[in-house]
């Protein structure tokens, strides 16, 4: 897992991604896949994260368009 890892976070380097950016996108995708690990339940989710659900439903609030890098163009 860890060279999986590695591999990945190599690739985002190589794009240039921010690590404010790559931070948000990880917690999104992991907090996602534990969600659908529990089948939407999100007391469960939460309980296996070791948050609240009103923290873990917050989270998942967030549009995803301010999850991704904003564009270059001014």
């Amino acid at each position: 897992m860890r060279d999986e890892l590695r591999r990945l976070v190599n690739e985002m380097v190589r794009k240039g991604i921010p690590l404010d950016l790559a931070k948000r996108e990880f917690e999104r995708t992991f907090l996602e896949e534990v969600l659908i690990a529990h089948d939407g339940n999100q007391s469960a989710a939460a309980r296996q994260l070791g948050m609240h659900r009103n923290t873990l439903s917050k989270k998942l609030e967030t549009p995803v368009s301010q999850l991704r890098r904003p564009s270059l163009a001014s």
